[in-house]
């Protein structure tokens, strides 16, 4: 792009545009080799030139299928599952004559309803999201035509150049350079929640070229300023680039751009010019890339086919083995009577074909239904989640989503929850809750669901309370008496607060005030100010204009002392009507308190015990002071304040020399406690996932001192704890001697050379792993480090964080920890975040829905995670568990069979059932109990769930189903087929039935086998069922009843007439069902397959207890006798005072207020269009 510039601005436009073009196009093409975009450049209202350079139109597209390529990749994808391409396989196997052992149909049938079932399931979950782009791409925005009118457009069919019209309360469609709008020196307000999840409004403001052009639309349709700028990237908070206007080059910053996700405020129209659309925008920059999530579950299932697909191999080579061998010595025997096919020259040959004959007959052994079970478990316990009552937030009349149905067990094994903090933890509302002034406390009388109590109603005739604000709901009847009184010292301090700060006040309806301020602190206290009778009404450059009880003053403006995150305070001056010039001043109170006069130590120690129990209360606190000036010593600093104000070389640092000189000897007013409220339950939920072994970290983008003073609130750090480390370096060798330093103290064996983890690092190289900027603790080798460290901690706050680091931070400790992790956030800004854990779970509320639309979970509170994870989350995980064992334990029996029955039948390939009956042992005979026992199971309910999280701990550490649990199962296995066959075997064994008929046939022997089967099966599954319901009855026995019914059916008189060749057990049913033997021999199959299971199930807890098995104990004995609730209280901790009050507050209007860019202006006659639609 460095070409651009000689080709453009030399050359007249209206003769440029194919040189500018050509030389673009070029210099384009020099990149193309890596695809990347190095500087962007584009015209307004120049769609031709633009189109030169392919920018992607505003379309956004997070679906995965189209009409065209649905079929074909979803197959694709559905056969990367090894099953499934191994039953693929297995059905070209099928169709060789030579080798196959079964009809075609027996692997068909299954694999078609496997493919179909999850195909409509993966269509269904696309179509959704088709229906969600489709509804964000078609909203409409008003866009500046060629002809210089104004029509709706599509936000797809948006552009880069394009301009285009936002009204108030609209949504940002693309990221676009504000150039005029309807406010003073066009002035616009912006709310990003949808990006941040921050609810206090932004000011955004255009440059005075533009600015000039207001919604003169014949300016603005013939606009042609060209615009050279950053590529896309995902900067939130960066943007330069340079616009050039006949012939003049103007800076461009992030302040001047309105990004997609943004909500315009308080703003009558702007217009915009589009710098960058769809993908490229920075809000789809930070959505991260989409992956698709497996659960571990999905992994270990993978494992375990490709243990038995080695096991089935190993036992085919043993048959074809014994089939040789047995050929050779007794074979040739029977080729009299049964010749071999011309194809097969030898024992060997005839050895290799029974090797794919039972490779095919043993098939079982991978089961084809195992996955499409899963899948259909998933969904219904997805269900249960979206129908959760508890899990309804009835304010905004929002379930809870479980938008992806292949993570409900992975919510059961989480170890690792990542959460943002506003809008997640808080609601990022701030509420004046206590003061203190003169050295008494004033407290706030709400009830505990935050509404005020009965007595403050807004009383008629109250003079001074008629421009009330119903957003506060702070109330003490001795506070108000004070007030009406006319409390000097409480006047003094309510006045202060109605002066000092930076809010704008916007009267468009009388009566009716509208603050904007930028930190939510600021707006609680001008609100709370104004609700006792101090009103802040407006303010000009020069002036502020405060209702005081009823009467209307002005104060004059002579300085604003701003916030700095150095000062940690803010002050103001002003001259009183009555011609006294006071400054007063309001910050942290580890500040205020070295700035006051020695007369208020007294006053300063009361006031800081004060603030000890505002902290004890988890209250944002700060202090508010004044000192009355001189106007000879006034007017002498006032010189230096200009001096240094106008100073080019250092001019930050002269500023603070010249506030210190003026910000001393202040008078203590009092202090303030705001309370930064957290979502509904939000403390008691961590605590409960703290005592399931859950580990929090918050991964926040505020200040560090903001973060701990949330984490003290909501108790992902406790009073208690044995020490807080904060680590601050800003270099590696730093941060690496404080890292360590910290683990010292918690675990100094880890620091010796002994130590294994410093053992296998040594010999394992290290791999890089770089952040952006400055976050040193993340580069190269110090992420162990800090992953070692914050490892041992009981909470982890990671403060100042950009949403690539936050990333960065759950994939470092996905990659060393090896544990579930789960992600949730409110804000564009956690979207990264959420697509980075293994789970996600976005919360929709009024912070927008970018993070709930990439969420695998949604909800509206913070506190239903603790009931998505310990009671969904360890339902799913256990009713998996149980499934899997049980699944595989049951596949295993029903084909060991064949292997015990190959020593009797000359290893021949001969199968021991019924063709029908294998075709319908999966689908069929045991599909239902199982899914009612994975869909309905409960090891304990819902309340004991959430009174005893200690009850998720095994999920964690995967107890219920790994490898030992799979060996055991295929050991029992083994077990079960040897019994299944060998006690059928000796019962028939040259046996008669009463009336002296043989019954020691091969059909007779399959009936016998199979019945047993189906009963030993159906047995087991009663015995893990725990939790018993009508419905778990019916799946059971009416399955078992079912078989019977389909056994007689099948083995009818009139169908094997009408079909010999198909179903061939002619009254073997009939025949064999009324012999008591068989009944005996089943029962006795039955008793020595579940004694094994039984014994364990009934030893394992006296012989082998685990941490749980004492849990069910406690609730046993609960049941009994319920548990006492104990109180738990609060300690108080004067050391621990946190003030966060400054921290949270961004810089704020100082230098636009007293720039005189806030006054309103009379706006010029402009041409008005009508709109074209």
């Amino acid at each position: 792009m460095k070409y651009i510039k000689p080709f453009i601005s030399g050359i007249p436009w209206n003769c440029s545009r194919y040189y500018s073009a050509m030389s673009l196009t070029e210099t384009q093409s020099e990149h193309e080799h890596d695809g990347r975009e190095y500087e962007r450049f584009l015209q307004a209202n120049n769609r031709e030139l633009n189109a030169l350079f392919g920018y992607p139109n505003n379309s956004i597209k997070t679906s995965k299928y189209t009409a065209l390529n649905f079929l074909p990749l979803n197959l694709f994808e559905q056969f990367q599952r090894l099953a499934n391409a191994y039953f693929l396989l297995l059905l070209f196997l099928q169709l060789i004559p030579q080798i196959s052992s079964l009809a075609w149909y027996t692997t068909v049938i299954p694999l078609v309803v496997v493919l179909s079932i999850t195909g409509v399931k993966d269509a269904i979950d696309d179509w959704k999201r088709h229906q969600s782009d489709n509804q964000v791409n078609n909203h409409s925005v008003p866009l500046l035509a060629d002809d210089g009118r104004v029509k709706e457009e599509k936000w797809m069919n948006v552009e880069v150049g394009d301009i285009i019209k936002l009204k108030n309360d609209q949504a940002v469609p693309a990221d676009l350079l504000l150039l005029s709008s309807s406010e003073p020196y066009s002035l616009a307000y912006i709310e990003t929640a949808d990006l941040d999840g921050e609810t206090n409004l932004k000011v955004k403001q255009a440059i005075s070229v533009t600015s000039d052009m207001g919604d003169n639309l014949d300016l603005l349709s013939t606009f042609d300023g060209e615009v050279r700028c950053d590529p896309p990237n995902n900067k939130l908070d960066k943007f330069t680039g340079i616009l050039t206007y006949k012939r003049k080059s103007y800076s461009l910053d992030h302040d001047k751009l309105l990004l997609r996700g943004c909500i315009i405020r308080n703003t009558d129209w702007c217009y915009g010019l589009v710098i960058y659309t769809g993908p490229d925008t920075k809000l789809m920059q930070n959505s991260g890339k989409s992956i698709f999530k497996r659960t571990h579950m999905d992994h270990l299932m993978n494992l375990f086919v490709i243990w038995i697909f080695l096991f089935l191999g190993a036992m085919c080579f043993m048959l074809a083995i014994g089939h040789g061998i047995w050929e050779n010595k007794k074979g040739y025997h029977f080729q009299i009577f049964l010749p071999q096919e011309s194809y097969v020259s030898s024992s060997v040959i005839s050895a290799i074909f029974i090797f794919w004959s039972y490779f095919i007959i043993l098939n079982t052994m991978v089961p084809i239904s195992l996955y499409v079970s899963v899948e259909i478990i998933r969904l219904g316990n997805s269900f249960y989640i979206n129908w959760d009552r508890k899990m309804f937030y009835e304010p905004k009349n929002t379930p809870a989503q479980a938008r992806t149905t292949t993570l409900n067990e992975e919510l059961g094994q989480v170890k690792y929850v990542f959460s943002d903090k506003t809008g997640t933890l808080t609601q990022n509302i701030m509420i004046f809750k206590k003061c203190s002034i003169n050295g008494k406390a004033y407290g706030s009388s709400c009830d505990k669901e935050g509404l005020r109590e009965p007595g403050f109603e807004k009383e008629e005739g109250d003079f001074y309370n008629k421009l009330t604000s119903p957003k506060c709901l702070f109330h003490d009847q001795t506070l108000m008496e004070a007030v009406k009184k006319g409390d000097h010292w409480v006047h003094m301090f309510f006045l202060s607060l109605s002066l000092c700060h930076t809010v704008m006040s916007q009267e468009k309806v009388e009566g009716e005030l509208v603050y904007q301020a930028q930190s939510p602190d600021e707006g609680a206290l001008v609100t709370a100010a104004r609700n006792l009778g101090f009103v802040f009404r407006s303010r000009t450059s020069e002036t502020i204009t405060v209702v005081e009880m009823g009467k209307t003053r002005v104060y004059q403006l002579l300085a604003i002392l701003d916030f700095s995150s150095v000062r940690k305070r803010m002050s103001v001056i002003v001259r009183t009507p009555e011609n006294r010039v006071m400054l007063f001043c309001k910050g942290a109170d580890t500040i205020i308190s070295e700035l006051l006069h020695r007369s208020c130590v007294a006053l300063n120690n009361v006031t800081m015990e004060h603030l000890d129990d505002f902290a004890s209360d988890g209250l944002r606190t700060l202090m508010v002071a004044y000192r009355e000036l001189d106007d000879k010593f006034f007017n002498t600093w006032s010189k230096k304040h200009n001096e240094a104000c106008l100073s080019a070389k250092d001019r930050e640092i002269k500023l603070s020399v010249v506030y210190a000189e003026i910000e001393k000897d202040l008078m203590l007013l009092g202090a303030t406690g705001i309370e930064d409220k957290l979502q509904d339950g939000v403390p008691e939920t961590i605590i409960t996932l703290n005592k399931a072994k859950i580990k929090i970290w918050v991964l926040t983008g505020d200040k560090q001192e903001t973060a701990i003073n949330i984490a003290y609130s909501c108790n992902v750090f406790e009073d208690e704890m044995d020490g807080v480390f904060m680590i601050e370096g800003k270099d590696s060798e730093t941060i690496l001697q404080e890292l360590r330093t910290a683990r010292g103290k918690m675990k100094p064996e880890s620091l010796l050379e002994s130590d294994p983890v410093n053992i296998y690092l040594k010999k394992k190289p290290k791999r890089t792993f770089t952040m952006p900027e400055e976050a040193f603790a993340l580069e190269g080798n110090l992420e162990l480090e800090l992953l070692r460290t914050a490892s041992l901690c009981k909470g982890v706050i990671c403060c100042r964080m950009t949403p690539f680091q936050k990333a960065q931070v759950v994939e470092l400790v996905k990659r060393y920890k090896k544990v579930v992790t789960l992600a949730i956030g409110d804000g564009a800004n956690d979207v990264s975040m959420i697509k980075a854990a293994h789970i996600g779970v976005g919360i929709s509320g009024q912070e927008g829905m970018q993070a709930m639309l990439n969420s695998d979970f949604a909800f509206s509170q913070f506190c239903y995670l603790q009931r998505l994870l310990l009671v969904h989350g360890r339902w799913s995980y256990n009713r998996m568990c149980k499934f899997l064992s049980y699944f595989f334990y049951k596949n295993f029996v029903f084909t060991l069979v064949h292997f015990w029955y190959a020593f009797f039948n000359g290893f021949s390939a001969q199968a021991v059932y019924d063709t029908w009956f294998i075709t319908c042992y999966n689908l069929i005979y045991t599909s239902l109990p199982v899914l009612g026992l994975s869909l309905f199971e409960q090891d304990v309910n819902e309340t004991w769930s959430l009174h005893f999280p200690e009850l998720y701990i095994p999920g964690q550490h995967n107890l219920y189903f790994n490898k030992k649990e799979f060996v055991k199962c295929l050991i029992h296995g083994i077990y079960s087929s040897f019994v299944l066959f060998f006690v059928p075997m000796g019962t028939i064994y040259n046996s008669e039935r009463s009336d002296g008929k043989d019954i020691s046939d091969i059909q007779t022997f399959c009936l016998i086998v199979q019945t047993s089967l189906i009963w030993m099966v159906t047995v087991q599954i009663a015995l893990k069922t725990t939790y018993w319901t009508m419905i778990s009855h019916f799946f059971i026995w009416g399955s078992l009843g079912f078989y019977f019914c389909i056994l007689f059916f099948l083995y009818s008189d009139g169908l094997c007439l009408m079909f010999p060749s198909i179903f061939q057990f002619l009254g073997v049913a009939r025949n064999t069902m009324n012999q008591s033997q068989i009944w005996l021999s089943l029962i006795l199959s039955v008793i020595l397959c579940v004694i094994p299971a039984f014994g364990y199930q009934f030893l394992q807890p006296l012989v082998w207890p685990v941490n749980v098995d004492k849990v069910f104990d406690r609730i046993n004995h609960c049941k009994t006798r319920p548990p006492q609730v104990r109180v738990r209280t609060k300690l108080k901790h004067p050391s621990l005072r946190r003030s966060a009050y400054a921290f949270s507050h961004k810089q704020g209007f100082g230098a636009l207020i007293t720039s005189g860019k806030t006054t309103k202006i009379k706006p010029n006659k402009r041409n008005s269009f009508p709109v074209k639609k």
